[in-house]
C-alpha cells in the first residue's frame, strides 16, 4: 500500500531542487520543490513556515544575548541548582572565544534558527515570480513577507556576528553552503535592499492579516538599518512615513502595549510582534517560567501565573532585572510598577529573600509553562523614540523633544528638559533603556552608539564589588573571567566553523 505524508506546515531548511530531465525521478511520497511551490496556496504555507523559527528563537536565545548581556537583566545564582554555563557565561560576559570562535550554545542555536528563516524565504523568492497568483497583490504580499523576513534576519546576525555568509539563493548541496563570510557594509546593503523592496510590496497593517508583516514593519526595519549606520537623514524619511501613513497609536496605558494570553495581540501601537498562542498546538511560549526567580513554591508563583495548578520550580533563574535598570526609572515613571514585580522567596539562601521579576511578560494563563502572550519586536514608542534620535542628530533637537516627550507624556513624565544636542542624545539614550526594557533591545543600543567598554566596564565592577546586590547567595561571587569579553560582536558558532573553510 503506497503511504502519503501530509505536511504539517514547517518546510526543511532547503528543499532540493530537481531538474525536469527525462531520467529525473521525482519522489511521489516526499516534498521537494519539484512537486511543492506549485501553488498560491503552496506559497502561503511556505511563508508560514518562515515564521515558524521566531517561536523559539524569541523564547529561548535572544532575550539571553541581546538583553541578559547588558546592564539591564542578570541571573539569580540557585547553588540547589547548578550553574548553567552557557547561559551565564553570556551574562557575566565571558563567553570563551578563540580565533574569532565560541561553542556557546546559546549562539549556535540563534545563528542557526536565523539561517533557517533565511534558507526559507530564500526558497520562496527563488520561484515565487514562475507562479501566476489569483492577483498580483496576493503576490506582492507573500513576496514582501519573504524580504522582510530575510532582511529581519540578516539584520540580527549582523549585529550579533559583524561578518557572516550571505545566501540569497537556495543551498542545493554542500560546496554552496560553505560561502565566505561577507563585510558588515555588504550584509547592510542586502538588508536595505530588502527592506525596501519589502515596504513597497506589503500592505499597511489596515489591510494585512494581523500578525504578518507589513509595510510599516519594513520601513522600521529600514530605518533601525540606517540609524545602525549613523545615516540619520536616510532614517528620517520611513520614519515620517510611518507617523503620518500608517496610522499606529501608542495605547494610553502603557500596559495594554503588550498583548496579554489571548487579548489585545497586534494592538494599535504593535508594529511588529511574535505570534504565540496557549494550548497543545506547540504554538505557545513560556518565557516567564524562564526568567521567574527560584526556588519558588507553588504558593509563591501562583499570584504570578493564575495558573489553576501552580508547580513550584527550582532552576537557576535569568533575565533578572538589575538594580541600574530600576533605578534608571525616574519617580513617577509609571512603567516601572507595570515592568517589574517583586516576589520574596521563603527558599532562598540570599539574606534578602526579595527578587525582582519582568512583569510585563508575567500574564495571566491556564496552563503551567505554557503561554500566549506575543512578544513585541517594534512598538510604535520605539518608532518615535528612533524619530526623535534621528531628528536630534541632524541638528533639529527642538523637534526632536516633541516625539520624546509623546512616550514621557504616556509614562506620567513631564517633558525633557533636554535642550543641547549632546543633552537630548542622552536623554533618548535613558528613555530607550526603561520603555523598551526586556524587549532585546539595549545590547545593541549599547554596541551601535559605542559604549560597550564604559557601561559594561562600570557595571561589571559594580557585580563584582557587592554580589549580593546582584543576587548572588551569601558566599558566591562571580567567576574569575566575569566581564572580561567586552566586545562588540559574538564569535561565531564553532560547530558550524567545523563545516567551512572560511571561519
Amino acid at each position: 500500500m503506497k503511504r502519503k505524508y501530509i505536511a504539517t506546515g514547517l518546510l526543511a531548511i532547503a528543499l532540493a531542487g530537481c531538474s525536469k530531465d527525462f531520467l529525473t525521478v521525482v519522489p511521489e511520497t516526499a516534498l521537494s520543490s519539484a512537486t511543492f511551490f506549485k501553488t498560491e496556496a503552496d506559497f502561503q504555507q511556505a511563508v508560514n513556515g518562515a515564521y515558524v523559527p521566531f517561536r523559539q528563537m524569541y523564547n529561548e536565545r535572544a532575550w539571553v544575548l541581546e538583553e541578559m548581556h547588558s546592564d539591564n537583566t542578570y541571573y539569580a545564582r540557585n547553588p540547589l541548582y547548578g550553574a548553567v554555563d552557557p547561559t551565564e557565561n553570556v551574562a557575566d560576559f565571558a563567553v570563551p572565544t578563540a580565533n574569532g570562535v565560541t561553542a556557546n550554545d546559546n549562539v549556535l542555536v540563534q545563528y542557526r534558527l536565523n539561517y533557517v528563516i533565511i534558507a526559507r524565504a530564500n526558497q520562496i523568492l527563488s520561484l515565487i515570480d514562475g507562479i501566476t497568483f489569483s492577483t498580483e497583490a496576493v503576490k506582492n504580499n507573500l513576496k514582501g513577507q519573504a524580504l522582510f523576513l530575510r532582511a529581519f534576519a540578516y539584520f540580527d546576525l549582523v549585529r550579533l556576528f559583524g561578518k557572516v555568509p550571505l545566501h540569497l539563493t537556495p543551498i542545493t548541496g554542500r560546496a554552496d553552503a560553505a560561502l565566505p563570510l561577507s563585510s558588515t557594509e555588504e550584509i547592510y546593503a542586502q538588508i536595505e535592499k530588502d527592506a525596501t523592496a519589502a515596504s513597497t510590496a506589503l500592505p499597511n497593517k489596515a489591510t494585512q492579516e494581523p500578525g504578518r508583516a507589513t509595510s510599516g514593519a519594513a520601513k522600521t526595519l529600514l530605518a533601525n538599518l540606517y540609524i545602525t549606520q549613523k545615516k540619520w537623514a536616510q532614517a528620517e524619511a520611513p520614519l515620517r512615513s510611518i507617523i503620518t501613513n500608517d496610522g499606529y497609536t501608542l495605547q494610553p496605558d502603557y500596559n495594554n502595549a503588550f498583548s496579554f494570553t489571548s487579548t489585545n495581540k497586534n494592538n494599535s501601537e504593535s508594529v511588529f510582534e511574535i505570534q504565540y498562542m496557549e494550548g497543545s498546538a506547540g504554538y505557545n511560549g513560556n518565557q516567564i517560567y524562564r526568567f521567574i526567580p527560584s526556588p519558588i513554591t507553588a504558593a509563591e508563583i501562583a499570584p504570578i501565573v493564575g495558573t489553576s495548578n501552580p508547580q513550584p520550580t527550582s532552576q537557576e533563574s535569568n533575565n533578572i532585572p538589575t538594580p541600574d535598570l530600576i533605578a534608571a526609572y525616574e519617580p513617577g515613571d509609571k512603567r516601572l510598577d507595570i515592568s517589574i514585580g517583586y516576589v520574596k522567596l521563603s527558599g532562598s539562601q540570599r539574606a534578602d529573600k526579595t527578587y525582582p521579576y519582568i512583569k510585563k511578560y508575567a500574564r495571566q494563563h491556564s496552563l503551567n509553562q505554557n503561554t500566549g502572550q506575543n512578544w513585541p519586536v517594534y512598538r510604535y514608542a520605539e518608532v518615535l523614540l528612533f524619530m526623535a534620535e534621528s531628528l536630534n542628530e541632524q541638528g533639529k533637537t527642538a523637534e526632536a523633544a516633541t516625539y520624546l516627550n509623546q512616550v514621557r507624556a504616556r509614562a506620567g513624565l513631564a517633558a525633557t528638559t533636554a535642550s543641547s544636542q549632546a543633552d537630548m542624545r542622552e536623554a533618548i539614550f535613558k528613555e530607550r533603556r526603561v520603555e523598551l526594557a526586556f524587549e532585546n533591545k539595549r545590547w545593541f543600543d549599547l554596541t551601535r552608539t559605542g559604549r560597550v567598554k564604559e557601561i559594561i566596564g562600570a557595571y561589571g565592577a559594580k557585580v563584582k564589588a557587592n554580589p549580593a546586590a546582584y543576587y548572588f547567595p551569601a558566599g558566591a561571587v562571580p567567576p574569575p573571567n566575569a566581564f572580561t569579553v567586552l566586545d562588540d560582536y559574538y564569535g561565531l558558532p564553532a560547530v558550524e566553523a567545523a563545516l567551512t573553510p572560511n571561519f
